[in-house]
């Protein structure tokens, strides 16, 4: 082979790696950057009402349409003095939103909840064992069960498998204070509406929340942040459990681009308290997220795991979500 074609062939190999390695390096630009994990509140106080969820600083590219799905399924373990909770609860979610402009997006979503056998009491009790974690006293009672007893205020439910928790409408929408290639700040405010007309669940309340959102990135590297504030009329939401009138939330997370294809996330929320019906529940619940994405030309698939962390009897022992992202 002659020099000049081994030179050439060099020259072009050092091109192609030098070029994969500034598209990967580059920061993920607002048409492939799916933000956060689309993964809401599970804690049991908190995911039966409205708690801000972690968003992206970052607006999309103006006319961006994406809808998506998400589907839950949890198991809630909770045993103190003053109440028990033992149950699953599942949600399946469906939604769009569409960023009008450069400044202003819309997002609608509905979300069911309900109880139902998702057969996790196993896989929880393995999880708690691989890890170290106590099984506080789920180890002491049968599997599957569907128990919530609150006696200070009259709660006695059980065997209440296939009710429905929620029926809930979500409007979001957010304005984009500011935004530069590696910043982006914008505010938001949610409506929510959740409808429950029969069964053990009956409800009907309107809340409101607002929010900051504020993101970082740099070339694989993404850090997100939000900060909110729950407001609610109605005192009952779950039953007859009272319910604060404001609450407050707080998040961080992290995204790392492995390749054009695949992302890794984590993210830490911290939920107020949204009542005093107990002195756990009164506590902030703490929920550690792990997550994986796979990005396809347009859309993207998300899987995440939340666990409760610092106060086992306020929050749900675990929790798996599916998400299915498609952007127009």
């Amino acid at each position: 082979m002659k020099k000049s074609s081994i030179t050439l062939y060099s020259l072009s190999g050092l091109a192609a790696v030098s070029f994969s390695t500034a598209v990967l390096a580059k920061p993920p630009s607002r048409d492939d950057d799916y933000g956060p994990l689309k993964t809401y509140a599970q804690s049991p106080i908190q995911s039966n009402s409205l708690t801000p969820l972690m968003r992206s600083g970052f607006s999309y590219a103006p006319g961006t349409v994406e809808l998506y799905t998400t589907a839950t399924i949890a198991s809630v373990w909770a045993h103190t003095e003053e109440y028990n909770a033992d149950y699953y609860q599942n949600a399946l979610s469906i939604g769009g939103l569409w960023q009008i402009n450069e400044k202003w997006l819309v997002e609608l979503d509905y979300t069911w909840r309900f109880t139902a056998n998702n057969h996790l009491d196993n896989v929880t009790t393995s999880f708690h064992d691989f890890f170290g974690i106590g099984q506080n006293g789920r180890d002491e009672v049968e599997d599957h069960s569907f128990d919530l007893s609150v006696p200070e205020y009259g709660i006695e439910l059980h065997d209440f498998n296939n009710e429905t928790l929620g029926n809930a409408f979500t409007f979001y929408t957010s304005y984009q204070l500011l935004e530069t290639p590696r910043h982006g700040l914008s505010i938001g405010g949610a409506i929510y509406y959740n409808y429950v007309p029969s069964g053990p669940f009956e409800t009907s309340n309107f809340e409101q929340a607002l929010q900051l959102n504020y993101s970082y990135r740099r070339n694989r590297h993404a850090f997100y942040s939000m900060l909110g504030l729950s407001y609610r009329k109605n005192d009952h939401v779950l039953v007859d459990i009272p319910y604060n009138t404001v609450a407050l939330a707080a998040g961080i997370g992290y995204q790392y681009q492995l390749t054009a294809k695949h992302r890794l996330l984590t993210e830490y929320h911290i939920y107020e308290g949204a009542t005093d019906a107990a002195s756990d529940l009164s506590e902030p619940s703490h929920e550690i997220l792990l997550g994986y994405r796979y990005h396809f030309p347009h859309s993207a698939i998300e899987f995440s795991v939340v666990e409760n962390v610092f106060n086992m009897d306020n929050s749900t022992d675990i929790a798996f979500t599916l998400g299915y992202r498609y952007r127009f």
